[in-house]
């Protein structure tokens, strides 16, 4: 749509047209004390030439996880992401391409979902996988709203090592869906996870909703879990922020676990200040048709040639409203196609690889920092993401690093404001793109600081 200005006398014309005085008054149902008083502090005008020049000295204040060490995670992880993939997502047809109605002239798009699909289901050990969600928040609630949907019931139970953004999200849709969450309380560094979730199943329950790895870094087996929802007719939901870690750990769905949401960002897609990211959404076949958003399928055409379809689209812009099983109104086709050629250019040993190379950086790290004074990793077992509690509060150490070009981690009084047992305590995250000169740098800044 081309811009076009309006000038005073236009303006007026079509405030008197409406029967107001002004544009302030199309606002008069806002709050007084959420409206601005005064326009924001910012230039009238600049050329071109000044807002670049501004802009640019802007991002000069950044410290970027290119330029300087990062240890950086808690459901956001930096990774390499293989030039191939910006050259083959960049292409015109798959760049500019939209909602693949007709099979016809889509074959190219459709395959992709289909692909993707595929491997959204081998990697979290599931039977069908969809398209795509908007990022692992979003997953996570569509996937207690289904749990619901097929349970038939209108409560859900969740972990207290679920990412809090992830709980907030989850509950923001079931207020609105007049469902029921009860969240336990983070349960770190003790290990009552599993006990304290299963004594808050009823009859009432649809789910169980338990990350793994959890918010703190901890593993956990969720066979025991999945065992006592089983038993009370619910469901488990499994939760991963961390991609990568299915090329090294048991997949949900050889734990028990009926439908996996997860975030797909650390394949393919870089951290693009918090966005877009991609969502993975799994389940069990009997549930399939309680999946939101739109699932493709593979088909035969006249000639007897492989083709690809929409086999299942069960949003509200297809059907009725009220049969909606979500209002979500699109996939992320883009980033779900970055992530289906980063696993393909791996293929499943370098996924393995990949995982493995995590991890190990990961331990390294932890016995670097653990042998910091006034510094104590708490994980006894982690993938590539551990807590350190330290001797004082992290986050103005996380600041102090900063100052130092180190990004070192993330104070958990950031995610759970006002805890203050979170106080002292530092997320820490070790990709394949950690280096060992990068880990003695945030070692030997963080033993400066304590």
């Amino acid at each position: 749509m081309r811009y076009l200005p309006l000038t005073d006398n236009d303006r007026q014309k079509m405030l008197s047209a409406i029967g107001v005085g002004c544009v302030g008054d199309l606002f008069i149902d806002v709050p007084k004390k959420a409206r601005m008083a005064s326009p924001l502090d910012l230039p009238e005008h600049m050329g071109e030439m000044e807002v670049e020049r501004l802009f640019n000295d802007l991002a000069m204040k950044n410290l970027s996880v290119s330029c300087a060490p990062s240890f950086l995670g808690a459901g956001a992880y930096s990774h390499h992401v293989p030039s191939l993939v910006d050259h083959l997502v960049q292409r015109g047809e798959f760049l500019t391409a939209y909602t693949p109605y007709q099979p016809e002239i889509s074959q190219g798009t459709l395959q992709c979902m289909f692909e993707f699909q595929t491997q959204a289901a081998l990697i979290t050990g599931m039977d069908v996988a969809n398209a795509s969600m908007y990022d692992g928040a979003t997953a996570t609630s569509e996937a207690v709203m289904m749990a619901g949907r097929a349970a038939k019931r209108s409560k859900a139970v969740l972990s207290g090592g679920l990412h809090p953004h992830y709980r907030d999200v989850a509950a923001t849709s079931a207020r609105f869906a007049g469902s029921e969450v009860v969240a336990a309380a983070p349960d770190f560094p003790n290990r009552q996870d599993e006990e304290n979730l299963a004594q808050l199943i009823d009859g009432e329950t649809a789910c169980v909703v338990m990350q793994n790895p959890d918010v703190f870094g901890r593993l956990h087996d969720m066979s025991a879990i999945a065992e006592a929802c089983h038993e009370a007719g619910a469901l488990l939901v499994a939760v991963v922020t961390e991609a990568v870690s299915l090329g090294a750990l048991k997949p949900p769905g050889e734990m028990g676990a009926d439908i996996v949401a997860c975030e797909g960002q650390s394949l393919g897609n870089s951290l693009n200040f918090g966005g877009p990211t991609v969502g993975l959404l799994s389940a069990r076949q009997k549930f399939l048709r309680q999946m939101p958003g739109r699932l493709v399928g593979e088909t035969v055409d006249v000639d007897g040639q492989r083709g690809f379809v929409l086999t299942l689209s069960t949003r509200e812009q297809h059907i009725r409203r009220e049969k909606a099983t979500s209002n979500i109104c699109t996939n992320s086709g883009l980033c779900a196609l970055a992530f289906s050629i980063h696993l393909t250019q791996l293929g499943e040993a370098g996924f393995a690889k990949l995982a493995r190379l995590n991890h190990k950086a990961a331990l390294t790290l932890a016995k670097k920092l653990d042998a910091v004074k006034g510094a104590e990793v708490l994980n006894a077992t982690f993938f590539n993401e551990f807590t350190v509690r330290l001797s004082k509060p992290a986050a103005p150490v996380v600041s102090a690093l900063a100052e130092k070009g180190i990004l070192g981690g993330v104070p958990l009084s950031r995610l759970y404001p006002g805890d203050a047992h979170m106080e002292p305590l530092l997320l820490v995250a070790a990709t394949e793109t950690a280096t060992e000169e990068g880990m003695d740098a945030f070692a030997g800044a963080l033993e400066d600081l304590l």
